[in-house]
């Protein structure tokens, strides 16, 4: 039985970046850049006031409060952002500027509105202000030649912005990868149909396509396929050719399984072994395709094709993307009842996390996890904010023993 860590690395060793696309700003939040992004001009391009206020020389301001009097300057006029004609102050005269107004040539500071009598002819100076105070220097930001966005960067909204400022409309990034949701069975029927004797609904292809999107994948759902030899063959061989990962769930139980995995073999590489872990520990991988593309077979069961993708397929999205931690975020909690596990294999538990509201402590509740109970429940999966990682060599988690725990998607 192969271990948890050494079935990851197999699967980290297969990873597919996709080439790397030029997209609108607009879409590229989320995805990694993929060119050192220099800029040409100087951000800001201009010299501009940095608030509302009077722009002024402040050599013609500096006597205020060392006893000299009061000091009032005429106003010249009213300069306002988005102003494109020139304008150039004489000596002890104040224009008044709006946020991000070209300051006038001579002007060397601004100052505030709270700083004067807020005059429309003349305005009358409360304090001196220093040379520069409030003002927004050409190139203070970014000069050009300047790596405005590095490659290897995750966009988010700074870099957008970042880019934006630039004027990049466009930019060279990893996109998602493409990702291909498939499930096999003779009991499976879609949502819209109502199920017969014998009967469930197809869960898998729904859920694990919301699993991959939640990655960050680019999911194409295909939902359930034929087992004839032919058709499977030609379905699956399409989606391993425009897509980067596959995934079918279904294909690792039973004599349909089999005639599964035979025609998957004429593809490529395709093992299904048994896994240290539970639930899930039996599944499939392997690379198929001239490209050898990463296909994933999940069991049948909802729960455990669920945490499969949780602990496989998720990290390998998230190395497609680019992200240097694949996996959730790491805590330690206490526990508020016993957990029971399986001895020699890692458990991924579903549970409820919760903290302590005054000395700021983890807490963790699993949810099934009690001896006896069934791994195979798909509603309190749904109640799950986590999953509980008990090592292999443990069997039993008794109340108050802390354990690890894996942070799912933030729900609400």
């Amino acid at each position: 039985m192969r271990s948890v860590e050494e079935q990851q690395a197999r699967v980290a060793a297969a990873a597919v970046a996709p080439r790397p696309v030029r997209v609108a700003i607009a879409e590229s939040q989320g995805l990694m850049c993929a060119e050192e992004v220099v800029t040409e001009r100087p951000m800001p391009g201009f010299d501009q006031a940095a608030i509302d206020g009077y722009a002024v020389r402040s050599v013609d301001v500096l006597s205020v409060g060392d006893g000299a009097g009061e000091i009032s300057l005429p106003v010249m006029g009213s300069i306002e952002a988005g102003a494109r004609t020139p304008s150039r102050l004489q000596p002890r005269q104040a224009a008044r500027v709006q946020t991000g107004a070209p300051m006038p040539t001579l002007a060397d500071a601004v100052l505030p509105l709270r700083w004067t009598d807020g005059g429309e002819s003349r305005v009358r100076i409360l304090r001196s202000v220093r040379s520069g105070a409030y003002v927004r220097r050409t190139g203070d930001d970014v000069q050009p030649g300047d790596v405005a966005v590095r490659a290897g960067t995750i966009i988010g909204p700074a870099q957008v912005g970042l880019l934006a400022a630039v004027g990049r409309d466009r930019v060279l990034v990893h996109p998602r990868p493409r990702l291909s949701v498939m499930c096999v069975g003779g009991e499976l029927v879609d949502v819209s149909r109502s199920p017969g004797t014998g009967q469930v609904y197809d869960v898998n292809s729904y859920a694990l396509a919301a699993a991959g999107r939640d990655a960050g994948a680019e999911v194409n759902r295909v939902g359930i396929i034929s087992t004839d030899p032919r058709e499977l063959r030609e379905t699956v061989e399409g989606q391993v050719n425009r897509n980067e990962i596959v995934v079918i769930a279904g294909a690792v139980g039973g004599a349909a399984a089999e005639s599964v995995r035979t025609v998957l073999s004429e593809l490529g590489e395709m093992e299904v072994a048994r896994i240290a872990m539970h639930p899930g520990s039996v599944q499939g991988f392997g690379q198929l395709g001239r490209d050898r593309v990463p296909v994933f077979l999940l069991p049948a069961n909802p729960v455990s094709a669920l945490v499969v993708f949780e602990v496989m397929v998720r990290p390998l999205i998230r190395l497609s993307l680019g992200k240097r931690q694949p996996m959730r975020r790491m805590v330690q909690a206490r526990t508020l009842a016993p957990i029971s596990s399986v001895a020699g294999r890692t458990g991924y538990l579903r549970g409820q996390l919760m903290r302590d509201q005054d000395t700021g402590e983890y807490l963790v509740q699993a949810l099934g996890g009690a001896p006896g109970a069934s791994t195979h429940l798909l509603a309190t999966l749904a109640e799950a904010n986590c999953l509980v990682v008990i090592p292999s060599e443990v069997d039993e988690v008794r109340t108050g023993e802390t354990v690890d725990v894996a942070f799912l998607a933030q729900r609400g």
